[in-house]
């Protein structure tokens, strides 16, 4: 079988078993990344601090390990593989919930989140790789996108978990960590065990006969040949869309590092200026509930958007949700007086707020994967990731830190402004990777090709997303 052939039967494949355990892995995966992020917060708070400069560094504690984390996982899995990396991550995971359930003193907290965070930085930058290799084209998007509507599965799970009246206790916490983490590690490890290597890679790194063996084993003959007859509809709207791949542009790494980097830093600096600055600022009250709020809606819109996301524009759908967060974040600055003292405008506002960086927030993690070449995809996923998380977000924590209210909501703005410019600047010279457009004209490796149904010798699973 000539390279690349068993990749591309593999993405033309119907939806099988292997994908169904595929997506189930990483689904839990983004949820429990979520779910440590937010839990960071909570566990360095058991032993207080006074030191304004010591609780900053508190708050950057998580950007810091989770960068760390990003930038380990993107080049070792592009050098041993996507699903050994997933095996790496989860014994990180495994130590630091039970050492960080047993830990006694502020340091071995510290140490054991640090450990968590670190696990969880890795996996999340090995799905967004490893999902565009593996998932059928036909539901690339749809897969993608509801993977990481988890991580709002996450944060609502957490903020619900807040609203309880024994939250407060330390104990309950503890409990908490370690009521999450088994039952997760458990379907983490076999839905693994059950997903094959991403055999694009190891085409593309040239272990052809690992990857035939890997085809054979999880792709049983006639689930994974291509059949003869054509659908022309779906590349074709693509290269017609904005943006498209019509007339072979190819956008060059430099561009997709700038956009790639502008949409991450927007998410990653200003996704959480009213649900966990403004809000709890103005309404204290009623912090637990707009967290709550704020996640809901995320996954309400992410659940809607997921399901159409093999059906719309990549490109329209980062240009306008970016319009969106921009337009409201200045209106937030400029009416503070009016949402400040009004609770129903207050709703209004973090609603919208919330309904459009949900769909920023899908379209540009979606694409920070799709739109590089197999070889270095975990490593060019990664450098974004780690320059707005690790970075610029961590920058952004102590330059902000003696900044007025006025001045951090108009701070928000303009980073939200940058995010505009790169989705623009990607609306005018970059290409459409979404309507069901192969992973290998995303990442720029083949020319626009046919999309091609599949006629499969066994009756194909649905796909459950």
């Amino acid at each position: 079988m000539a390279t690349t052939q068993m990749a591309d039967n593999v993405e033309e494949s119907a939806w099988t078993s292997v994908h169904t355990w595929t997506f189930i892995a990483f689904s839990f995966g983004m949820l429990l990344e979520a779910y440590i992020y937010g839990l960071s917060s909570v566990a360095t708070g058991w032993y207080p601090v006074i030191n304004s400069f010591l609780k900053s560094s508190l708050l950057a504690w998580a950007p810091i390990w989770l960068a760390i984390g990003i930038i380990f996982a993107g080049p070792m899995a592009d050098r041993v593989g996507r699903k050994t990396m997933f095996y790496v991550t989860m014994s990180l995971y495994a130590v630091g919930g039970v050492g960080i359930l047993l830990s006694g003193t502020y340091a071995l907290v510290l140490l054991f989140l640090a450990m968590l965070l670190f696990a969880a930085g890795g996996e999340m930058n090995t799905i967004m790789a490893a999902t565009h290799e593996v998932m059928p084209r036909k539901h690339r998007g749809k897969a993608m996108f509801w993977e990481i509507n988890f991580i709002n599965v996450g944060g609502v799970l957490l903020a619900a978990v807040a609203l309880s009246a024994a939250y407060g206790q330390v104990i309950f916490q503890r409990e908490m960590i370690g009521l999450t983490f088994i039952p997760i590690l458990v379907v983490l490890a076999y839905s693994r065990w059950k997903m094959p290597e991403s055999i694009r890679w190891l085409e593309r790194k040239g272990k052809t006969e690992r990857a035939a063996r890997e085809y054979a084993k999880y792709y049983p003959q006639g689930q994974a040949q291509v059949a003869a007859a054509s659908a022309p509809a779906v590349n074709a709207a693509a290269s017609a869309a904005p943006g498209g791949a019509i007339g072979g542009r190819r956008p060059g790494i430099p561009l997709k590092l700038f956009v790639t980097t502008a949409v991450a830093t927007a998410n990653a600096v200003g996704f959480g200026l009213m649900t966990y600055v403004l809000g709890p600022y103005y309404f204290p009250n009623l912090t637990a509930d707009i967290i709550l709020v704020a996640n809901l809606v995320g996954f309400v819109v992410g659940a809607f958007v997921a399901t159409l996301a093999d059906r719309l524009s990549r490109v329209g759908m980062l240009l306008y949700s970016s319009v969106g967060v921009a337009a409201v974040t200045y209106a937030i600055y400029l009416l503070v007086p009016e949402w400040s003292t009004s609770l129903t405008f207050f709703w209004i506002l973090l609603v919208a707020l919330n309904l459009f960086v949900g769909v920023n927030y899908l379209s540009e993690d979606t694409l920070k994967g799709e739109v590089w070449p197999t070889e270095h995809r975990g490593l060019l996923t990664a450098i974004p990731r780690v320059v707005s998380i690790g970075i610029i977000d961590t920058v952004a924590i102590y330059a902000t830190s003696g900044f007025s209210l006025s001045q951090y909501t108009l701070f928000n703005a303009l980073i939200w402004t940058l995010g505009l410019v790169g989705a623009v600047a990607w609306a005018l010279r970059g290409i459409e990777t979404g309507k069901g457009v192969s992973v290998g004209v995303a990442s720029g490796e083949t020319g626009v090709k046919v999309g091609i149904p599949m006629r499969s010798a066994q009756p194909a699973e649905e796909a459950p997303v």
